[in-house]
């Protein structure tokens, strides 16, 4: 397997110019002399605690996800789990819609790393993506709750927001239910939908060749097979929430850090309702998000906060770069020494 076989790079080429383009927009709508003036007032100093939480952040989820491969009886190493999670980052930081885009290559990267099934790797990352959902969530239930202890003031955008965090959680909560429930007939609807479409693609790309259907019933089969070990050891699951949980906080506080690294100072409650619903945005379709996520971080920010406009949009470009760019750099050498490996043992 190589990077050309694994990555559309054609495609993402052209993700990152329509996400630079976009970014163009955003930044010169805001003001880019106003934005480079708060640039310039960033502190070299807190700019260096604020890089150096990112490895807190990728640890903790990397350990979220060793905690899900051990619930599946396939345990690799801590550091192992580390490592293969911060690929995994790059691939959904350089394909679109975020996650959605970026699980397929996830979970190949961890089936070789865990040397598992594909379909282990598939329901590991799938579940340990759900499993980061519910924190935040309650990151954000949290955040509203004290800002209304708090006596701060609801305006328009945040009562807004905070509808968007209570029907999120509502409607996630349905669909796991309803989709557990109903589990069997999902998984007879995919096998009678997912032949034809995958005996398309054998006929029409070259170099492909379409699984039969036993070999299909039998990758389905065990994705939902694991998906139920996983969901069947409770101690587990917390132990992985909790790690997500460090993760999630670790990412509040690095925008807040961002904040007041160009000497801006917020109440820190409001960065627990703007991270996980602006985080939200990263099904935007380009890669990682980019664009939307911005956008809606800086309207949530001046929202929450009532910074200007400016303040704000230098501080999620800081937070950005910091949380966006470092790990896709990282994890961008891990994959390729991943495939070169994986190349020279075949």
């Amino acid at each position: 397997m190589t990077s050309e076989e694994l990555f559309d790079w054609r495609s993402i080429l052209i993700g990152f110019v329509g996400a630079g383009l976009v970014l163009s927009v955003l930044l010169f709508t805001v003001g880019v002399d106003g934005i480079v003036a708060q640039l310039r007032r960033a502190q070299p100093a807190v700019i260096a605690i604020l890089l150096g939480l990112i490895p807190l952040w990728l640890v903790a989820w990397g350990l979220c996800l060793h905690t899900v491969l051990r619930a599946l009886g396939t345990p690799t190493s801590r550091v192992q789990s580390i490592v293969v999670f911060t690929a995994a980052t790059f691939a959904n930081q350089v394909t679109p819609f975020g996650q959605a885009g970026g699980e397929p290559i996830s979970a190949f990267l961890i089936s070789e790393a865990a040397d598992t099934e594909y379909e282990n790797g598939l329901a590991a990352i799938a579940s340990v993506d759900t499993l980061h959902f519910f924190p935040s969530i309650g990151m954000g239930l949290v955040g509203i709750g004290l800002f209304v202890l708090r006596g701060f003031d609801f305006g328009r955008n945040l009562l807004l927001a905070s509808l968007t965090v209570v029907v999120l959680l509502a409607g996630f909560v349905l669909a796991l239910t309803l989709g557990w429930r109903f589990r069997h007939r999902i998984e007879t609807t995919v096998l009678s939908v997912l032949p034809p479409i995958v005996r398309w693609v054998g006929r029409t790309v070259p170099r492909v060749s379409a699984p039969t259907r036993a070999d299909i019933e039998h990758r389905v089969g065990g994705f939902f097979d694991s998906i139920a070990r996983i969901a069947s050891n409770p101690r587990l699951l917390v132990l992985a929430g909790l790690f997500s949980c460090i993760g999630w906080l670790t990412l509040a506080i690095c925008l807040w850090i961002s904040l007041a690294s160009i000497g801006v100072t917020v109440p820190f409650v409001a960065m627990l309702i703007v991270l996980p619903v602006a985080s939200i945005a990263g099904i935007f379709p380009l890669p990682g998000g980019i664009g939307g996520v911005e956008t809606a971080f800086i309207v949530l920010v001046v929202s929450t906060t009532g910074v200007a406009t400016t303040a704000a949009t230098a501080a999620v470009v800081i937070y950005r770069g910091a949380t966006y760019w470092v790990p896709m750099l990282v994890g961008g050498g891990i994959t390729a020494v991943i495939l070169d490996n994986l190349h020279r043992r075949y």
